[in-house]
């Protein structure tokens, strides 16, 4: 192919849709992978369904990834450059995610008429206005895998499995990507079956080889411009396995041993799955039978001097509410990691929201204060868990971890830190034979108490979910009861202390404010960027530390005459903002669709706050 074939751009959006069993996730991953060797930025957005094997071919089955790959990635992208649509149920359902001019890829074999019924199509998908809207590429994605699997005498189930390669095969050519990695990466994976290896590297290059043949291809070649990144090793990583190592990193710094106990819940359960991982790096893991012992048994192994944590989504969090209750009381470290997915009760387990804020906050009986932190970033969920771990271990209290199924599930390049770049982590551990040592005796400037763990010499006491006074013993005394419940207070807001203040990008005296938390920061930070590039005044602001709040967030309020909160709830940070500075006028902006922030919408709801 010759040079002015190619376009250069600067990002580009693919997203892979087929039913659960086509692969979409393993291509979605495998191109990401390959972008990131090639130097690109990647952000990815897998969207399960939350059916279990829903019939073939059926809206309700369909699973999709989708990639951003680029020069500087925020975010996975609102609509896609190129669609591959492995049946017509995929391309039914993943059409409205395609720019108008996309390429779309479909597995024209699986259109026959059965497919189409099934599917809910009554006429031909493939109108004259659809063909004037998209370019349509209908490849014969089926018969081309089956021809290769009866060349090689693969049985018809195994070569079925490999029709993903074809697919990989032209958004490679299209992408002007080698092969090389895939094929590395499929010789490592079937290492032990020879047969799966040469079966998908040739369906791969088949798939290749058909994309060179069209010419209506030739003039959608694209190369996608590099990242500038500082020098260091990277990998490609999810949220889920990001915040694993980071409570990993949080164990080494602190000397505490990892102690993890969960029960398995999506989208939460990676977490479990890559701490189990790593025995050798001290961590153990339980799989307890149910929500209330995985968290009953991180408070005993924090009692008894680990690093305790405990991961979930928001129906456990329900269920995990009266021993978060018990840690608060005790005054024990503990990392609650809650990856939010659309509720209430089973609500929507495969998809994204920001429901359990107010949970998170509030979802205790008694006056329960504790430390809530927000990652924002698929790779940032390592720093977050880690500082949740930093805050619970030397600030003496729970801690809850708040990430979403979008950041837990999604990937982002990530630069591996070395262990002595990170910040030390120091227990408040109790010297043995302190003649001084009471069990809620507090550091006058943290106010926290100190963490005697069983067998040191002469520290022993008790501690339980009764109210105690702070030289230990019971007591329902009116008066010491009101001093306990301040006390804990005081140590969670004292918390803030140790925090950074809140920070501002844009102008001070921008038209506008836009807050946000947690991870919508991707989308958030790029409708801002080009907003003000578009001549518009707007500044924004993002928070990770949510209880308690930096402490000059109120100044930082008080400055703008025009706030919009934006949010995927219907409003929980919005309200709970106005509970803390009334005087400070404020909107709101909610999504609560199970989907995360279109760059889009967010600039046309800010232009019409503008304009208001």
């Amino acid at each position: 192919m010759s040079q002015n074939q190619i376009v250069n751009k600067e990002d580009l959006v693919v997203r892979f849709a087929g039913d659960s069993g086509d692969g979409m996730q393993l291509s979605g991953t495998l191109f990401s992978d390959a972008s990131a060797l090639t130097g690109n930025d990647i952000a990815t957005f897998p969207d399960y369904p939350a059916e279990i094997r829903a019939p073939h071919n059926t809206i309700a089955g369909v699973s999709g990834y989708q990639v951003h790959v680029g020069k500087s990635i925020y975010s996975s992208g609102d609509k896609c450059d190129i669609l591959v649509a492995m049946n017509p149920a995929s391309f039914k359902s993943n059409l409205k995610w395609a720019k108008k001019g996309a390429t779309v890829i479909v597995d024209i074999d699986t259109f026959t008429a059965e497919g189409l019924e099934k599917a809910g199509y009554t006429t031909d998908p493939f109108t004259e206005e659809f063909e004037r809207d998209y370019t349509i590429i209908k490849a014969p994605i089926t018969s081309f895998t089956a021809r290769i699997g009866e060349e090689q005498g693969i049985d018809k189930k195994t070569t079925e499995k490999s029709r993903n390669m074809f697919a990989l095969g032209i958004i490679f050519f299209m992408t002007n990507k080698s092969l090389d990695q895939t094929f590395a990466y499929l010789e490592r994976k079937f290492a032990k079956k020879p047969e799966v290896v040469k079966l998908n590297k040739a369906v791969l290059t088949e798939g290749y080889e058909y994309a060179d043949k069209l010419e209506v291809i030739h003039s959608h070649i694209v190369s996608i411009a590099q990242a500038e990144m500082p020098k260091g090793r990277y990998r490609n990583i999810t949220g889920n396995v990001a915040t694993a190592w980071g409570l990993l990193a949080a164990s080494e710094k602190s000397g505490r041993r990892l102690f993890l106990g969960s029960y398995p819940i999506t989208p939460a359960t990676d977490v479990m799955v890559e701490l189990a991982k790593h025995k050798s790096l001290g961590a153990r893991v339980f799989q307890a039978e149910d929500e209330i012992a995985g968290i009953c048994s991180a408070i005993g192994a924090s009692f008894a001097g680990a690093l305790a944590c405990t991961s979930t989504s928001g129906p456990g969090l329900s269920l995990k509410s009266e021993a978060l209750g018990l840690a608060v009381m005790t005054e024990l470290p503990l990392v609650v990691v809650d990856v939010q997915r659309g509720g209430p009760s089973t609500g929507l387990p495969t998809k994204t929201e920001q429901s359990d804020l107010a949970q998170a906050l509030y979802g205790r009986n008694g006056e329960a204060p504790l430390v809530v932190v927000a990652a924002s970033s698929s790779a940032n969920c390592f720093y977050w868990a880690f500082e949740a771990a930093r805050i619970a271990l030397e600030h003496m209290t729970p801690v809850i971890l708040l990430t979403d199924g979008y950041l837990g599930n999604g990937s982002q390049l990530f630069r591996i830190p070395k262990m002595s770049d990170l910040p030390e982590i120091k227990p408040r551990l109790a010297t043995p034979n302190d003649p001084e040592y009471r069990p809620f005796r507090r550091d006058a400037e943290k106010f926290a108490r100190q963490w005697a763990l069983p067998g040191m010499e002469g520290l022993r006491h008790r501690v339980g979910g009764l109210e105690k006074c702070p030289d230990g013993p019971l007591s329902t005394d009116p008066e010491n009861h009101a001093l306990m419940c301040h006390n804990r207070q005081e140590k969670v807001d004292r918390v803030a202390n140790y925090i950074p203040e809140q920070e501002v990008q844009g102008a001070a005296d921008a038209d506008l404010l836009v807050v946000g938390w947690g991870g919508t920061s991707g989308a958030l930070t790029l409708a801002v960027e080009e907003m003000n590039k578009e001549g518009k005044k707007v500044a924004y602001t993002h928070f990770n530390y949510i209880c308690p709040l930096p402490k000059n967030t109120g100044d930082l309020l008080r400055r703008y005459k025009k706030i919009v909160v934006c949010e995927l709830n219907n409003g929980q940070f919005a309200g709970y903002l106005r509970t803390q500075f009334p005087e400070c006028p404020m909107t709101q902006y909610n999504k609560i669709m199970g989907l995360p922030f279109e760059v889009g919408e967010l600039k046309a709801e800010f232009n019409r706050l503008l304009e208001k």
